[in-house]
């Protein structure tokens, strides 16, 4: 059963089953990053990320409407009318909100049609997969603009794509169309745009079949490792293997496995 929470705003909320589908909804405006949509796209990740904790939600498809963008990043005729001041305390929400999709207690899969630039695509690289129609186009395009990447762009393409691809894409400014995003490792796989919000429910429902604790500590053991030397992050493995070890869920996967069939996991 589908279900939309509320009326329509710039962020759209859907449960389908256990996948919830989060949908920035300013088609108009190629779906750039107001201060009334990160406002609304931090809430809606806070309030879902409740209900991944207690293994209600299992993924999270973030996506944009209209087909035309992702997102195109900041809004710039809005952008234009802040002071510096006002420029900082927006940054400082973009970030949280970008942070919070980072640290989803479940995986987070990016459906990225049309473009996604700067800030967009900021926002695709803090989730977990990264899938893209083939009418994408991606760039952090900061530099041709005067300024930097701002939310996390410059750390987390370093790390999903490395350092010497971060830098080239960085420092020119380029867009990269949806084949060269696949060749460099940044998006899992290419569809046609018909088939992407299909493609990515597919991912969902893959991992919500898996057990959600098990699943929740995997990602935190590959996040909380990064960076570490690998003595350090291997103790970050084995606490979250401990976390899972001890669950019911391994039980209920031992006995399944005994018993030919299927596992329900409880996320507990």
């Amino acid at each position: 059963m589908t279900t939309s929470s509320g009326a329509p705003g710039p962020v759209l909320v859907e449960r389908r089953g256990a996948t919830a589908i989060l949908t920035l909804n300013r088609p108009a405006a190629m779906n750039a990053l107001s201060v009334e949509l990160v406002a609304a796209l931090e809430q809606a990740v806070r309030d879902l990320g409740g209900l991944a904790a207690s293994g209600d939600v299992r993924a999270l498809v973030l996506t944009g409407a209209g087909g035309k963008a992702f997102c195109a990043g900041a809004d710039l005729k809005e952008r234009r009318a802040m002071s510096l001041a006002d420029t900082r305390r927006f940054l400082a929400s973009l970030n949280a909100a970008v942070d919070a999709v980072a640290a989803f207690p479940a995986p987070v899969i990016a459906a990225v049609a049309g473009a996604a630039f700067g800030g967009g695509f900021e926002l695709a690289l803090a989730c977990d997969i990264r899938l893209c129609a083939d009418n994408a186009m991606l760039g952090l395009v900061e530099v041709r603009l005067g300024i930097i990447p701002g939310a996390g762009g410059t750390q987390r393409l370093a790390r999903v794509a490395g350092v010497a691809v971060a830098k080239e894409l960085i420092l020119t400014g380029r867009r990269i169309d949806a084949a060269q995003a696949r060749m460099l490792g940044i998006v899992s796989s290419v569809h046609p745009a018909a088939d992407l919000m299909g493609a990515a429910e597919a991912v969902a429902a893959e991992i919500a079949a898996a057990a959600p604790l098990a699943v929740a500590q995997a990602k935190r053991a590959i996040d909380g490792g990064l960076g570490l030397p690998l003595g350090d992050a291997l103790a970050v493995e084995r606490a979250s293997y401990e976390v899972v070890l001890k669950s019911e869920d391994r039980e209920e996967g031992l006995r399944a496995f005994a018993e030919k069939r299927q596992p329900s996991f409880k996320g507990k």
